[in-house]
């Protein structure tokens, strides 16, 4: 690998920061240069991400230090298949929803786009870092952005929900902070790799606080996961906020399951087999209930943003789960499935917050369901705004409708969607899963294929609703509100018919993390890798073949 791309590893965050840094330099009444700069910015972060991408696939870890300091002592930025991954997600979902704002949302209120960068710099640093310290500082990044985002407007409702949201965050970033603390005093280093290695020879005095440590950790990132008992606050935030707010909220839940995900393929299992079977118990438990909790929501949701919001917390509880199996024995196939079905179900729920306002915004569709409800779940319906006819697209409902079916088909988990492919890989796998009782595995099975019927029901629900159960479905809808949900609908038509290579790209992917010796020797100094900057060895012939793995 060149010098070039392993500087490249810096780009999502240093593009992202001098955006939004420029932007601030700007008059607020100069939006068209701030939607130009802002777009530019997103599509070159895609760019690099796509590179990265292509990085990844080489080999190893690829680490990068900052300073030329060797870890655990430097900063380093660690790029992998997983996270690789992600920050083409996250870039993805930020050009459909910067698109969208453009529309009309950017005018709502001051700084919408310079916080729009900050929270990208801010999801794209928590991705890379390699450190606790940096990944908490990173996390308090894209939360105070997302706190300007979502009382980004007005209304009674938006501020209500968005100071709950930012007093249940602040609480767990309390959590955090606390946890990181007591790792530091009992192991002497946050780096995440060191950190693994160094748990596997604690002496037992030391053992029980560094359960505590994890104990902390685990409280703060199931809060941003959106794990049942930890939930109650996302859907009236999520629901309270712009569409393309609520776009980008899709994926920061996915921050926290990155986030366990890593870890507990690093440090949890680094204490044993006892203390990982109690670690793979509680996740578990925590998924099936927020499976349930958020299946539970959709059926009794009335509009589309709130049942939405439900849905992040099923895909959530999802993954988790299976974390929690992949965490007691070896199911790569079944991993394989939920970063899949991570990737897809991210994309759709993404969509249909963007559904939402124009889905809504006329008189008919969810007018009469808002005026029953709205005493009930304790929100106002906020004034609609007027879309020239100039700006309108044609054919718009019709675009809207297949738009909305595919999102819903996609969720429902029926073929021949990536949804289908994503919930197929996981159900036959967890009946080849051994080591667990028949009825956890059809708890899962049962859960999994209940929540895709509740998808279709809800959804379905409000579809015929608004498209079919009234005269006068939704017309108005600007161009720019039409084209990010297009591109949507096409990347996941898209991963559906190239599902074959991404499916293969998932399970090397989970390949590497369930052999975590490959991430921890590439970010530490060895006798052979004492050079500042350079890239990781490439990884040995994949047992991919050999583990069943799709």
């Amino acid at each position: 690998m060149s010098t070039l791309p392993n500087h490249l590893i810096m780009a999502p965050i240093l593009l992202p920061f001098l955006t939004g840094a420029i932007m601030l330099l700007y008059d607020d009444r100069q939006r068209q240069a701030k939607i130009g700069l802002g777009i530019v910015s997103v599509i070159l972060q895609i760019a690099v991400a796509v590179e990265l991408v292509s990085v990844a696939k080489e080999g190893l870890p690829v680490v990068y230090r900052l300073g030329d300091w060797l870890a655990p002592f430097g900063i380093t930025l660690v790029l992998d298949r997983l996270s690789a991954m992600m920050l083409l997600l996250s870039s993805v979902l930020g050009l459909a929803s910067l698109v969208y704002a453009a529309a009309a949302w950017h005018r709502q209120g001051q700084n919408y786009h310079s916080l729009f960068q900050f929270l990208l710099m801010g999801l794209h640093g928590a991705f890379l870092t390699g450190d606790l310290f940096n990944l908490f500082v990173f996390f308090e990044v894209l939360l105070a952005a997302s706190y300007g985002l979502l009382l980004h407007g007005s209304g009674q409702t938006r501020v209500k929900a968005g100071l709950h949201y930012i007093a249940v965050n602040l609480t767990a970033s309390l959590f955090f902070l606390i946890g990181a603390s007591l790792v530091y005093g009992v192991t002497g280093t946050l780096n995440m790799a060191d950190i693994a290695r160094v748990a596997a020879v604690l002496p037992g005095g030391d053992r029980p606080l560094f359960y505590a440590a994890i104990a902390f950790l685990s409280l703060a990132f199931l809060v941003k996961a959106g794990s049942w008992p930890l939930c109650f606050w996302l859907p009236a935030a999520y629901m309270a906020g712009a569409a393309p707010v609520g776009a980008m909220f899709s994926i920061m839940t996915k921050v926290g399951v990155y986030v366990i995900l890593r870890l507990a393929m690093l440090v949890i299992g680094a204490g044993g087999d006892a203390e990982e079977g109690i670690a793979a118990e509680i996740i578990m438990a925590c998924g099936f209930v927020t499976i349930a909790f958020g299946m539970a929501g959709v059926l009794a949701s009335q509009l589309l943003a709130r049942m939405a919001s439900f849905l992040v917390l099923v895909s959530s509880g999802t993954v988790l789960t299976v974390i929690g199996f992949a965490l007691e024995v070896e199911s790569a196939a079944m991993l394989t499935g939920a970063l899949y079905y991570l990737a897809i179900s991210t994309l759709a729920l993404a969509a249909l917050f963007l559904l939402s306002e124009p889905m809504n915004r006329d008189d008919g569709g969810f007018a009469a369901m808002l005026a029953l409800t709205a005493e009930t779940y304790g929100f106002e319906e906020e004034e609609t705004r007027e879309v020239s006819p100039a700006r309108a697209m044609r054919g718009a409902t019709t675009l809207l409708a297949l738009s909305f079916l595919i999102s819903l088909l996609v969720l429902a988990g029926m073929p021949p969607f990536a949804g289908f492919i994503g919930k197929v890989t996981m159900l036959g796998a967890a009946f080849e899963v051994e080591g667990f009782s028949p009825p956890v595995i059809w708890c899962f099975v049962g859960l999994l294929i209940l929540s895709g019927f509740a998808a279709m029901i809800g959804l379905g629900r409000i579809g015929i609703q608004t498209f079919w159960g009234t005269d006068d479905p939704p017309q108005q809808v600007p161009v720019l509100e039409v084209a990010p949900i297009l591109f949507l609908i096409f990347m996941l038509i898209l991963l559906s018919i190239g599902a074959e290579p991404v499916v293969r790209y998932m399970a090397e992917t989970v390949t590497v993390l369930e052999l975590p010796d490959y991430y921890i020797d590439a970010t530490l100094p060895t006798n052979d890798l004492d050079e500042p900057n350079v890239e990781a060895p490439q990884a040995p012939p994949s047992p991919l073949m050999k583990r069943g793995a799709p």
